[in-house]
């Protein structure tokens, strides 16, 4: 019995930061614009651009210096995380109007399966795809960026190939002529590392990817080489997750860039502690434990320390801690300063909601302190009450 051939999109919003900030200041929208980190404190590089920034050659991940210089009249906004979030969540009210099946992809990308939706809906893929794009720009005011395709990954490839505001679509009977002549990079998984040993040995396109043998790749990258061969060849779909029971995060961290150059072991364990409250956090918030934690340390000249260790389950904030210091101490010698410090928590499983007690002596009243900001606000633990910590911090999941 034949399968039945799958109808996913690809939604992009262009420019994301930039295109929210010029969504909710109409001054801004012929004006060249940036969104920046914070020169002092040595966060300060592009992180978005808009379309007018881009024609000056502004890019992303540039220095906010170079971009001035090429763009003298650029306006650069500090990041609102919490708006973007608040956007996101909107966004993903528009694409549930057409399918449960809905998988974010970071805050501005999500995938839908809408191969249920056609028939009720009497629309092509790309019907409903020109039909988001249209909702969204008259909503926000801003543009996506549609791909139509048989899978999630020649969706996003399609997605890609024409920006911004377009619905691209790749089929079944044209995939490899539309991307086979593609750089090997344009693929989500292949960095700059991957890249450059494929480049070595004269691979450089999606083509002469997947002529290459099983073993190879397999002796390479795994079982997920073969899997990235089999997609590109169009013999393997992965499903797209059903928004409302949409597996945990696979791992959950917190990183900092330090406003400055910290020493000692006492400022370092302040930072550890600032930013496992926050993992310890996010993991009881999702009912979540890990077993391996790891570290990474880069010194003020951008050389990075960086160890994983297995533990005993938990998501105690002094656990976390206690770990992180400890590792700290295998890899770091107190004898450089520190710029930034990132700890990660991996491993994770689901944990059983425990009543708390004020009275139980082996409690770590973090849990209390947890859900006293849950309910009541945000409170600061005095450990953290540093001058040197940057506190808007950077989750990773």
């Amino acid at each position: 019995m034949q399968t039945k051939e799958k109808v996913i999109l690809h939604s992009d919003v262009n420019n994301f930061f930039a295109s929210v900030e010029c969504s909710t200041r109409p001054q801004l929208l012929d004006k060249p614009v940036a969104v920046t980190g914070n020169p002092l404190k040595r966060t300060g590089i592009i992180l978005a651009k808009n379309e007018i920034a881009k024609k000056y050659g502004v890019k992303t991940g540039q220095v906010i210096g170079e971009a001035k210089a090429l763009c003298p009249a650029l306006v650069c906004l500090p990041p609102h995380y919490s708006l973007y979030e608040e956007i996101s969540k909107e966004l993903h009210g528009i694409y549930l109007q057409y399918t449960n099946f809905v998988e974010p992809l970071g805050l501005d990308e999500c995938w839908l399966d809408v191969t249920e939706s056609l028939k009720y809906l009497k629309k092509t893929g790309k019907e409903i795809a020109d039909e988001i794009r249209s909702k969204i720009k008259a909503q926000f005011n801003f543009t996506v960026s549609v791909g139509v395709s048989f899978s999630k990954l020649f969706a996003k490839l399609a997605s890609d190939m024409r920006k911004p505001d377009f619905t691209t679509v790749i089929s079944k009977q044209n995939f490899k002529q539309l991307t086979y002549n593609m750089p090997l990079n344009s693929i989500v998984g292949i960095g700059r590392r991957l890249e450059k040993k494929f480049s070595a040995i004269d691979i450089k396109t999606i083509g002469d990817f997947v002529k290459l043998e099983d073993d190879y790749l397999n002796n390479l990258m795994g079982i997920n080489g073969i899997n990235l061969k089999q997609d590109l060849l169009g013999e393997r779909n992965v499903n797209v997750a059903d928004y409302y029971t949409y597996p945990p995060p696979k791992s959950v961290g917190n990183g900092t860039t330090l406003i400055k150059d910290i020493l000692s072991r006492n400022d370092i364990k302040k930072v550890i502690y600032f930013l496992a409250e926050k993992i310890s956090f996010r993991l009881k918030k999702h009912n979540l434990e890990s077993e391996c934690i790891s570290i990474t340390i880069k010194d003020k000249n951008l050389k990075k320390a960086h160890v994983s260790q297995k533990i005993q389950k938990t998501s105690s904030l002094k656990d976390i801690a206690e770990h992180a210091l400890t590792l700290c101490d295998k890899i770091w010698k107190y004898n450089y300063t520190v710029r930034a410090i990132r700890i990660r928590c991996s491993q994770l499983s689901s944990s059983k909601y425990k009543q708390l007690s004020f009275f139980d002596e082996k409690k770590d009243f973090s849990d209390v302190a947890m859900l006293i900001n849950e309910k009541y606000g945000k409170i600061e633990l005095a450990s953290n009450t540093t001058s040197f910590i940057n506190k808007s911090s950077h989750p990773q999941e």
